[in-house]
């Protein structure tokens, strides 16, 4: 059971991604950047202030923020509505419609068992 005192959700959890606008490349805190030997788990925000794009060398203010790769989507205040499926994560809310989807045609192609 979660504690209601500690409301934070996993959009305020998972460290947020951030793009390169001139080139495309992401940065992402889980990875970190072995070409300039920030570690895994650097967040943006405490990268060193001369860090630069791996790729293109494009300064820290070319870069915007894209959101966490593993949390849900959806303004904040919207994250407690829909019984619960709006907490859910991209990635979960693919495997329940696909899913449901894949058990729906099962259960169609059996009634062909019945004579």
């Amino acid at each position: 059971m979660t504690d209601p005192t500690d409301e934070r959700t996993l959009a305020e959890q998972a460290p947020s991604r951030f793009e390169c606008r001139s080139c495309g490349y992401v940065y992402e805190p889980n990875k970190g950047d072995s070409t300039q030997n920030i570690p895994a788990g650097t967040r943006f925000e405490e990268l060193p202030s001369q860090w630069r794009c791996p790729v293109c060398g494009a300064a820290r203010n070319v870069f915007v923020d894209i959101g966490a790769i593993d949390a849900p989507s959806g303004f904040q205040q919207n994250l407690s509505f829909g019984l619960g499926v709006n907490r859910l994560t991209p990635k979960q809310k693919n495997l329940l419609i696909f899913g449901a989807l894949a058990f729906a045609f099962v259960l169609f192609m059996s009634f062909y068992a019945l004579e």
